[in-house]
Order: structure tokens, then C-alpha cells, then sequence
């Protein structure tokens, strides 16, 4: 099973678009040795600071990251700090094909009791296929952290779900169909089995299709 690791990179001011630009032209990712694969750059929409940039990579082990890791981002010298995580797909991503469309990502944070994870990832496996349905949407993945990430004896995950719009995102919260009321009151059950969670939204700045070009923040 291949490791991803989540960077959340605060750059310095004004700097966001350029940095972005040179993580995804890195040799590594193109020509180098390593077996590394970057998964996707977004831009914060909304909760982070303009110039903070999230960037998930894939690499075959967590050696290469310790090896290798650092010359990604110690020569770009716009980057001012980097927080990472190491997480593993529970049932979603099941392949590494990397995200291409845009749209609305919202990187959600989980910490969930040990005894309440079996019926969270179960609420989530029955809920995602109508969501999806139903709102033109997409689970990207559901990863869980690595053990030292973990706190209060809580299971630590970060979803990250893609929705067209921010129109999606709200139209999604405010159920109206029996089916739609019976996914949020899933959703909402799963929340309840957290002792924590967060959210912040995004755009990527890696989409093929269309290119992000609106002031969010």
C-alpha cells in the first residue's frame, strides 16, 4: 500500500500561485528515481490564509519520504513552514489516480473515538453512493492518519470530498427529497461518533479542465 502524505505549505505573501507552480514542475515528480507521484495542489477557497497551499504527494514508502522529502521543497525559498501527515486510504482512494476536474474540495478533519470508528467508516460506505447521486459529487478519499497523529486515544481521518460548486456544498446541508434527508441524517449521525472535526474548502490549482482564477480569500 503505497503512503500519501498531506502538506499543508504556508508560503510567503503573495506568493501562493508561484510556489504552486514550482512543486508541480519539480523533478521529482517528472524525471526523478523515486517512485513519487504528486496527487494534487489546491488554493484555499475558504478557513485558510490566502497564501497556504495544501499538496498531497504519493511515495512507495515511508523511508523514501524521510530520504527524499526535503529536496522537494528546501530549494524553493517562498516556502515558509510545512506541516505534513502521514495517512493510508481506509475505503477510499481504492486506486492513486490523481484528481483532475474542478470544483469545490472541502478537506474535512476527523478525530473519532476508537470504539465509534467500525459504525463512522459504516455510516460513511452506506451514505457516499446517494450523496454522489445526488449532488453530482465525488468522495475522493477517506485516509486515516498514522498512529502518532492520533490523540485522546481517538482515531485521527481526513476526508476530501469534491462538489461542482460552492452552490453544491450548500444545497448539500439543506436536504429536501426523502433520500437526500435520509443521506444527511447519515452524515449527521457520523458527526455525533466524533469528539472533533473541522473543515476548510479549496480549488485546484492541478485541474486540467478549468483554471481557478476567482479571489476567494
Amino acid at each position: 500500500m503505497q503512503l500519501y502524505v498531506h502538506h499543508r505549505i504556508h508560503c510567503s505573501p503573495r506568493t501562493w500561485k508561484s510556489t504552486a507552480t514550482k512543486i508541480a514542475t519539480s523533478y521529482l515528480f517528472n524525471e526523478s528515481e523515486y517512485g513519487v507521484k504528486l496527487y494534487g495542489i489546491w488554493r484555499s477557497q475558504i478557513g485558510l490564509p490566502r497564501d497556504a497551499i495544501t499538496v498531497i504527494t504519493l511515495w512507495p514508502d515511508a523511508k523514501t519520504v524521510s530520504n527524499t522529502a526535503d529536496k522537494l521543497f528546501r530549494n524553493i525559498e517562498t516556502i515558509q513552514a510545512i506541516e505534513e501527515n502521514f495517512m493510508v486510504p481506509t475505503i477510499r482512494p481504492t486506486s492513486n489516480t490523481s484528481p483532475i476536474k474542478q470544483g469545490n474540495y472541502a478537506f474535512r478533519w476527523f478525530e473519532t473515538p476508537k470504539q465509534n470508528f467500525d459504525e463512522f467508516i459504516q455510516l460513511c460506505v452506506e451514505a457516499w453512493p446517494d450523496f454522489e447521486k445526488n449532488y453530482d459529487s465525488e468522495i475522493i478519499g477517506l485516509w486515516r492518519l498514522d498512529k502518532e497523529a492520533n490523540t485522546n486515544g481517538n482515531i485521527s481521518t481526513l476526508m476530501l470530498t469534491r462538489r461542482p460548486n460552492l452552490a453544491v456544498w450548500e444545497k448539500s446541508k439543506i436536504p429536501v427529497t426523502d433520500e437526500e434527508k435520509e443521506v444527511r441524517r447519515k452524515l449527521s449521525k457520523r458527526y455525533d461518533l466524533c469528539d472533533w472535526t473541522t473543515v476548510y474548502t479549496t480549488t485546484l490549482i492541478t485541474a486540467v479542465d478549468v483554471s481557478d482564477e476567482v479571489r476567494w480569500s
